[in-house]
């Protein structure tokens, strides 16, 4: 097979599709108004922005339009969700609860609120990555004001259930806020927040087509939040800064394109399975990270004994398959990933960890060319490794 260039890092972000774009560019063009402004080009670019809000809450199921607040990232989202619903809910207590494989957004948040008195049980999850609404309400406390468990895991691809813990929390205390890092799940999961039951849900437009610089935060009615940036009153008050009309316009577009489209994700799943089984018949000594069942359409995250993911992913590069061994935000951390050391496995095999992770926009000859170039370069790895030489001398006669 001749070589080619697939892209399978998804997860760390996607290419912005043509839909997208086309929706974009005549914001960039004659669209340039400010929508503050009280001119024609004003109220052309607050339209769009009004029109843009209201499909988007449409297509999370949120109650209003007015639920959905425009980040410039997931990971500023993340931010906000927490420690701007710490701060205000502060008075009714400051125990947070959360997991030991959230994004490092989440982490580094809660650890921040920490620093300020702030106290956080991290729970454990299993070997597939799962934590139980049992586990969420068991480490509840008088004082606890929020739960932020992520939906979907952005290296192992688990999806947690996220409606039973709401549901589950809201049970032993209404007041505590359910917040959900869904920066994965939207567009490749059925999201709709009104049954979730959550108060707040983070969403990324470059995890679903768009260009990377836009986000969203669903904060449902009543609940409590300091702004994030204080201005001029745009989002009603809570962010100001003068918006970014295009790529609203194109995150509503790719969101539309996502949901609308949740039948492609069953070609996407069979694609998945199909690397799954192939790679795990071809290449011993290797293992699955995550559910086998409950995991997102597009990711696979393997285990590899006796080599480094580095290696593997510039021996993938230079055969024109782009991949990852994690989560992109620590990709220059020599650090074994938080979330596979978490789920069980152990740090030599953490170490030897690759995410291929892919969308609509693949294809089966992607899956047949990454099936075909994979043994051979983690063969051509093991040839090279002290361990995997130490290992043939010792159970190979």
């Amino acid at each position: 097979m001749e070589e080619r260039f697939v892209y399978a890092d998804n997860a760390a972000t996607t290419s912005t599709s043509p839909e997208v774009l086309e929706a974009m560019m005549p914001y960039f063009k004659d669209g340039y108004g400010n929508p503050s402004s009280l001119h024609k080009k004003g109220r052309e670019a607050k339209a769009a922005i009004t029109e843009a809000r209201e499909k988007i809450a449409s297509l999370l199921g949120a109650a209003k339009p007015n639920e959905i607040y425009f980040t410039a990232s997931g990971s500023e989202a993340d931010n906000w969700a927490i420690k701007g619903a710490a701060h205000a809910n502060q008075n009714r207590g400051k125990h947070i609860i959360s997991t030991k494989i959230e994004h490092h957004a989440v982490l580094h948040s809660l650890e921040a609120l920490e620093k300020e008195g702030f106290e956080v049980t991290y729970l454990d999850v299993d070997s597939d990555g799962l934590v139980t609404p049992e586990a969420v309400v068991n480490a509840m406390r008088d004082d606890t004001t929020l739960v932020e468990v992520m939906f979907a895991n952005n290296e192992v691809g688990t999806i947690e259930p996220i409606k039973e813990i709401a549901a589950a929390v809201k049970a032993k205390n209404p007041k505590t806020l359910v917040f959900t890092d869904a920066v994965q799940a939207v567009g490749n999961v059925p999201i709709n927040v009104a049954e979730l039951g959550v108060d707040m849900l983070s969403l990324s437009g470059h995890k679903i087509h768009t260009p990377k610089g836009i986000g969203a935060l669903y904060i449902k009615t009543g609940v409590r939040i300091l702004n994030l940036v204080d201005g001029g009153g745009q989002e009603r008050g809570k962010r100001g800064g003068t918006e970014n009309v295009a790529y609203i316009v194109g995150l509503a577009k790719a969101l539309e394109v996502a949901v609308n489209g949740m039948d492609e994700n069953k070609r996407v799943e069979k694609m998945r399975d199909r690397l799954i089984d192939g790679i795990l018949t071809s290449i011993p000594h290797s293992r699955l990270n995550g559910s086998r069942t409950t995991r997102l359409v597009g990711n696979v995250n393997i285990s590899f004994e006796f080599i480094e993911g580095e290696s593997l992913l510039l021996l993938l590069d230079m055969a024109g398959i782009c991949a990852s061994t994690g989560s992109a935000c620590s990709s220059t951390s020599l650090e074994p990933s938080h979330v596979l050391i978490s789920i069980g496995v152990p740090v030599e095999l953490a170490h030897g960890s690759l995410r291929l992770s892919i969308s609509r926009q693949n294809t089966d000859e992607d899956v047949d060319y990454i099936l075909e170039k994979l043994p051979g370069i983690v063969q051509r790895l093991r040839e090279m490794s002290p361990l995997y030489e130490e290992y043939l001398k010792n159970n190979v006669k």
